[in-house]
Order: structure tokens, then C-alpha cells, then sequence
């Protein structure tokens, strides 16, 4: 009698292949907002005020940095009918076979996971992440940082955070940029040009264009982790269940005070005059493909 494999387990092993894709493609502590909303006030004077409030997700801080691992115990693999994908019930000799081949790679698993060990620390600014103070010591490296007003612990590597900076735009400007950790995935970028111009990117906002490869991959993880919260078999006795990993979901605002020009931007329906300026709105999920942009001369 045979059975079909089971969904959870389908589920892990897609999850498992995309993280190895991902580990090859950065090898980095990946950074990707949730739900969010994100202001850019570009004032007189080359005054600005940019704020980030809503979820930012650590991979490295989440269970699914640990997905790939192999199991500090044995457990046997499903074995399969040879015709098909149908799962089967191994035999006494494959199950021998699997422990003697698990066993003899024991020393080479525990390398491997001491050399991710130090690479995971170098990319959390210190921290080791196997340190069950490990969040906790992320939140105050967070919160020692000017900007970072707010940071609290969601769980499995999702923070609610509040942000906001008020500086002079005299040098390009990036967010979120952390001491010690690699900004991976910059949610979005000021640059500035000669003529007191500006450029505003926001790569780390689309989960679907070519600049930000990693946003589609995590946005198939989220939803694979969706899909295995509605079955049953997902969680329990076979293992933990599938990491919680937020779903991009926001709005990100331009607004600009006095005599500014937007030369050119990318928004559905372009510029709205205000009392004091122009806005420019861009509305973000799982289906926006292009990154907002804008190009703006600040003025005298």
C-alpha cells in the first residue's frame, strides 16, 4: 500500500532547495520589509526626514536559516516506489544503510556548521545566532543607532520597528544600514547628483524586479509558509513547523516642500500637489515588479 508524499514534506524540500539558492546567491543575513509604511520629506536647505514604521525580517534570526541542517539526531528519510512518487515504508536494510551513511558524515556536518556558525555571527555584527540572547542582543545593536527609536521582537526573526532620521542631505543616504552587517538588500537609497539633484531608489520595496532578486525568492518562501499553516501535517510530532516570514505589504511616500522639480518617477498616477509641494505615492506588495524611483531637483 502506498501513499502520497506528504504536502508539509513537499514544502520543506522547495523551502530547503530556495534557501541553498539564496546562501549561493549572497551568503548574507538577508533583510526584507513586511508590513510597513515609509515617508521621504524632502524640505528647504537640503532638509530631510525619512521614517520607516511597520516589520523588518532577519533571516538570519529565523528558523528558516536552520531549515537546511541536517538533524542532530537520525531520521530515517521517506523512501519511494521506484515507478513513481509515491512514499513507501522503508526496509530494515534501508534504514541501516541511511543511519551508517548519516553517521559517517557526522564529523564533516559538525565543520560545516561551525564554519556557518562564524559566518552567521560576522553577518549579525557579532552576534552568534545560535546565542539564545541573540535577539535580544540584536534589538540593543539596533537601538544604540541613531534613527532607530523603536524595535520590538515579533518572533522567528520579524521585528516591528520604528525609525525615523532628520539630517541634511550632504552625502547619499541608505536605510537599512546597520554597523557590522552587510546591507544586502537596501529597502531605499538616496543618491546625490551635481546641480543639487537627487536620485531616490527603492530596490528593497518590489519582490519581483531583475535590481532585487532575493524579493521574489523570499516572497515564494512566505508563501510556501503559508501554504503549509493550512495543513494540518505542518507542525507536530515530524517536525517544527514553517517559519513565519511577513509578507511585503506597504506604502512608501515622497513629499517635497517648496520650489522642487520631479523631473521624472515612476508612481501609477505621478505627482499630487500639496499646500507646500508635491507627493509621490507608491503602493507596495507581492505584485509590484518595478522599484519606486524619482529623480528631483531640490532647488536654490
Amino acid at each position: 500500500m502506498t501513499k502520497p508524499l506528504e504536502p508539509h514534506r513537499s514544502l520543506r524540500a522547495v523551502a530547503t532547495a530556495m534557501l541553498a539558492g539564496l546562501s549561493l546567491l549572497l551568503t548574507g543575513c538577508f533583510i526584507t520589509p513586511g508590513k510597513f509604511t515609509s515617508e521621504l520629506i524632502l524640505g528647504p536647505d537640503q532638509d530631510f526626514t525619512f521614517t520607516y514604521e511597520g516589520e523588518i525580517f532577519f533571516l538570519g534570526l529565523s528558523q528558516l536559516a536552520e531549515m537546511g541542517e541536517s538533524a542532530k539526531e537520525f531520521e530515517p528519510e521517506p523512501c519511494f516506489v521506484d515507478s513513481s512518487f509515491d512514499e513507501r515504508e522503508c526496509t530494515a536494510n534501508e534504514i541501516e544503510g541511511q543511519r551508517a551513511a548519516w553517521e559517517a558524515g557526522a564529523e564533516q556536518r559538525a565543520a560545516e556548521a561551525a564554519q556557518k556558525a562564524e559566518q552567521m555571527s560576522a553577518l549579525l555584527g557579532g552576534i552568534d545566532a545560535t546565542d539564545p540572547e541573540a535577539t535580544a542582543k540584536f534589538t540593543q545593536l539596533l537601538l544604540r543607532q541613531k534613527g532607530w527609536e523603536r524595535v520590538d521582537d515579533k518572533g522567528d526573526g520579524v521585528f516591528d520597528v520604528s525609525y525615523r532620521l532628520t539630517g541634511k542631505l550632504t552625502h547619499d543616504f541608505t536605510f537599512p544600514l546597520i554597523e557590522g552587517v552587510p546591507s544586502t538588500n537596501p529597502f531605499v537609497q538616496i543618491f546625490l547628483r551635481d546641480g543639487n539633484i537627487v536620485r531616490v531608489n527603492a530596490p528593497g520595496f518590489s519582490a519581483q524586479n531583475d535590481d532585487n532578486p532575493m524579493g521574489a525568492m523570499m516572497g515564494g518562501l512566505a508563501g510556501m509558509a503559508g501554504m503549509a499553516a493550512l495543513a494540518p501535517e505542518a507542525s507536530g510530532d515530524e517536525g517544527e513547523p514553517m517559519p513565519n516570514i511577513p509578507t511585503i505589504d506597504g506604502t512608501f511616500t515622497i513629499m517635497t516642500t517648496g520650489a522642487m522639480d520631479i523631473r521624472a518617477n515612476n508612481t501609477d498616477e505621478g505627482a499630487n500637489p500639496t499646500p507646500s509641494g508635491e507627493t509621490l505615492t507608491w503602493d507596495i506588495s507581492t505584485r509590484t515588479k518595478a522599484s519606486p524611483t524619482a529623480l528631483i531637483d531640490l532647488g536654490e
